[in-house]
């Protein structure tokens, strides 16, 4: 296998799956400033999305899409599970994992591309400017009602640790970078990614 990584928080989840599975994977890194993601032979023989990451598989096929990436991984390396042991408990985690995409790292990712990140973006995918300020709400809005959501629970899956804390982690992590800031009031949260900062895969 080879993980064609970069900078951003969809590779960061990546390997920080990966770090926690305790398994190596070559790494080829990719210049997305540069857009060597959207130029050849990226573009043609590992992703036609030009987005990074993406997992090259020891039959040489590719998979992109940061949860396909960990899925399968999961699945060739079942212990420790960051997915679940059981159909509840995956039931569960997938649950989470699309709340938090959808409605935190979307929302996010998109306001930071209509905003800072426009100059990058711009002449790459579509970007709408006059959206920015309503995605970056939207984000703030969903990492409220999870944090009353979350309350005492160690974990976003209970006593679970599991994909769906890498994801939010790796997201907000890169919100607190590019003006998206955790509300310092969200105590709930606060405390979660407190825990969450100490682990070693946090800390590569």
């Amino acid at each position: 296998m080879k993980l064609y990584t970069s900078v951003g928080p969809n590779p960061n989840v990546v390997r920080m799956f990966v770090a926690e599975k305790g398994i190596k994977i070559p790494t080829q890194e990719i210049d997305i400033i540069a857009g060597e993601n959207r130029q050849e032979p990226y573009i043609s023989k590992v992703n036609t999305r030009g987005q990074s990451p993406a997992l090259e598989t020891d039959s040489g096929s590719h998979i992109s899409e940061i949860t396909a990436i960990c899925e399968y991984l999961e699945e060739l390396h079942p212990t420790p599970a960051l997915i679940g042991t059981n159909a509840e408990e995956r039931a569960e985690t997938r649950m989470w994992v699309r709340r938090i995409d959808q409605g935190i790292c979307e929302p996010m990712g998109n306001g930071f591309r209509a905003s800072e990140g426009y100059d990058m973006f711009k002449d790459r995918i579509r970007v709408l400017p006059e959206a920015a300020d309503g995605l970056k709400a939207i984000a703030q809005d969903n990492l409220a009602w999870l944090n009353n959501d979350l309350g005492s629970r160690q974990f976003v899956c209970g006593d679970r640790f599991t994909l769906a804390d890498i994801l939010l982690f790796g997201f907000i992590d890169f919100g607190n970078k590019v003006n998206q800031p955790l509300n310092a009031e969200h105590s709930n949260l606060t405390s979660w990614l407190e825990r969450m900062s100490q682990r070693a895969s946090a800390n590569p």
